[in-house]
């Protein structure tokens, strides 16, 4: 399963003043960090929400640039701004990128899907339109396929889509974890093609044990057909339930990765 370091993401306060005051080495620290815990994808979102519109710009400018002088690793481009989506596709200066996101909204759809094409990079699409997150399988079903469509137009191919059937907590609505594992069911059912992805952590906001909610739901994802996850690569023991959940469910051949895990976690200990 491919994993997307989650921990550059200006909402947490200290990543906030990391990019507010340009820091450097501590940019770095947390992207090497996880690029070395096994993230394929360094998620980089750096909405302060504060400042003007171009200062948003130049900080994905200035943390693209400086996080792929370092590390190999691909960055996933995260934003609800196409301007800010573009500014950070212009610094990856043609390396492999994931866009975070897109939704079922004509005007965002003409704006993104063909920054995805022209940049030649992976596309996430959310299973919402604009008046936001459906609360049924079948309507966010609906704007995933309205999402392939314009996919189709601007010739993105399937096999380039994430599709994210959205995670909602379950404090707010018991319903929801099934809601959002039948979605991605479907989805794998209505493009075979394409892959799905989600923000693991979203289902277990507002209730204690969050890490042992978040482990049981990933391991249900996992057999709903998760190919990749917004996660904490830096905790080590959701690491060792998604090679958990790889190994049973044979995406694991002779169960090496899993394996590899728990030698490693042993000869730490």
């Amino acid at each position: 399963m491919i994993i997307i370091g989650e921990k550059i993401n200006a909402s947490l306060p200290g990543v906030k003043a990391m990019i507010k005051k340009r820091d450097v080495a501590a940019l770095l620290e947390l992207a090497k960090a996880q690029a070395a815990a096994g993230a394929k994808f360094i998620d980089v979102n750096v909405a302060t929400d504060t400042g003007s519109h171009d200062d948003e710009l130049q900080s994905m400018k200035w943390a693209v640039e400086t996080i792929q002088q370092h590390i190999d690793t691909p960055l996933c481009i995260d934003s609800a701004d196409p301007a800010v989506l573009e500014a950070g596709l212009e610094a990856r200066r043609g390396r492999a990128t994931l866009i975070n996101s897109v939704k079922a909204d004509n005007e965002h759809l003409a704006e993104v899907v063909p920054l995805a094409y022209h940049y030649e990079s992976l596309l996430v699409g959310l299973a919402m339109d604009k008046t936001g997150i459906p609360k049924t399988v079948e309507k966010r079903l609906k704007a995933c396929e309205e999402i392939a469509g314009a996919c189709e137009i601007h010739k993105v191919p399937v096999e380039s889509m994430y599709f994210d059937p959205l995670v909602l907590p379950v404090s707010s609505d018991v319903k929801q974890g099934v809601v959002t594992l039948d979605t991605l069911s479907e989805i794998k059912k209505r493009f075979p093609g394409a892959n799905t992805v989600m923000g693991l952590s979203n289902v277990s906001y507002g209730l204690p044990k969050r890490p042992r909610l978040n482990r049981a739901f990933l391991h249900m994802a996992i057999y709903a057909g998760l190919d990749a996850a917004i996660m904490d690569p830096l905790d080590e023991e959701l690491m060792l339930a998604v090679r958990t959940g790889e190994a049973l469910m044979g995406k694991d051949r002779f169960c090496r990765r899993y394996m590899r895990a728990f030698r490693k976690q042993e000869a730490v200990v």
